[in-house]
């Protein structure tokens, strides 16, 4: 694998779009090679412009960074020059069109390190697993500028002098949605960030997540195969374009684990890694995700037309106020031992509550 197909980006986004969409949900600005970039900045040089190494000229231009941060960014591949990465000592041309990205959305403010729980799976020098809970964004941005899971690293992290939550060489290899709960693993080095990016890029990280959705599930296992994009209809919406003209390839394996009377509690694993992605893909086969108030699902979609029937769904609602989806296991090759790390973290307590609420309906159901 070249050096090229190493990097993961982000970029930002302009301020019309921002407005419109959470950080949480927003597109990346380009693909290549199978991985999504976000730009953070982008600059064209000044006709005149002498020759100047493009840490020096970046350093000029960017507020609050340092010729070091620069120099990471750039040792990951993370600076480009006219769409190819260059190394720091790239002296800069006029005309040449220079952008930095990034392997997540710009942070808007400097990160405060903020001291906030963190449930550890596993740490030692190379890789951090953590169990992340429902209600906790991953990266700060538009309307979540604190209490995330990076400014939770940014304190865990504050006496380990070699980590720096800005470094694109290190930090989140993936994300999960603000309202899914369970793992995700944290590169605590260079080295492991690469070995990580590689691995879910060549998609052989194994990730399962539970899920509780609406319906009864007539098939005891089956594939969901469509390319996943920004709805045209709503901004904040994913959907599945069949025809594949669209979008971006996704591939969602699922299981049966229980039908409960009205929904079903499924295993999904991913193949591939889109925004939302079990999400709609669960939605687009007419199994919505539970109480998922995106797509619809916190409203009555199995059932009766009962009074009664509808305030057992709402409490249902209140064990469970937010999506039925938790990151179960995950699992990887160790960047340095090479040998296969594999984790798994229990049901949050809302999720249990919720399928036992629905096991004792189910079961008095058939008692009738």
């Amino acid at each position: 694998m070249s050096d090229n197909q190493l990097d993961m980006g982000l970029l930002e986004l302009d301020d019309d779009r921002r407005n419109d969409i959470m950080l949480d949900f927003s597109d990346p600005d380009f693909t290549e090679d199978g991985r999504d970039y976000w730009e953070h900045y982008r600059y064209e040089v000044e006709p005149g412009q002498e020759l100047l190494r493009i840490d020096k000229y970046l350093v000029e231009r960017i507020k609050g960074t340092s010729r070091n941060r620069i120099q990471n960014a750039a040792e990951a591949q993370c600076i480009r020059v006219n769409g190819r990465p260059v190394k720091s000592n790239y002296r800069v041309h006029p005309a040449d069109i220079i952008s930095v990205v990034m392997d997540r959305p710009r942070y808007e403010n400097e990160i405060v390190a903020q001291d906030i729980p963190l449930d550890i799976v596993y740490e030692d020098d190379q890789v951090l697993v953590v169990n992340k809970p429902a209600g906790m964004c991953v990266h700060p941005g538009h309307g979540n500028y604190d209490g995330t899971l990076v400014n939770a690293l940014a304190w865990y992290f504050k006496d380990m002098p070699n980590y720096d939550v800005t470094d694109p060489r290190m930090g989140l290899v993936h994300r999960i949605d603000k309202d899914t709960s369970g793992l995700l693993v944290v590169a605590k080095t260079p080295l492991a960030k690469t070995s990580l990016g590689i691995q879910f890029h060549d998609k052989t990280t194994k990730r399962q997540y539970i899920a509780v959705v609406w319906g009864e599930m007539k098939e005891p296992s089956g594939t969901v195969i469509g390319n996943i994009g920004r709805n045209p209809r709503d901004r904040l919406q994913m959907c599945v374009f069949p025809d594949g003209d669209q979008g971006k390839h996704a591939v969602t394996h699922y299981t049966t684990i229980e039908n409960l009377a009205h929904v079903a509690v499924v295993r999904c694993q991913l193949e591939t890694g889109r925004t939302h992605q079990i999400r709609v893909h669960m939605r687009h086969i007419g199994h919505p995700l539970f109480n998922d108030e995106r797509y619809g699902g916190d409203q009555v979609l199995r059932g009766y037309r009962t009074s009664s029937y509808a305030a057992f769904i709402q409490n249902c609602f209140k064990l469970c106020p937010r999506q039925a989806l938790h990151a179960k296991t995950l699992g990887f090759v160790h960047p340095v031992t090479h040998q296969q790390m594999d984790f798994d973290s229990p049901l949050p307590d809302d999720m249990a509550a919720l399928i036992d609420r629905w096991r004792t309906y189910a079961t008095a159901l058939k008692l009738q």
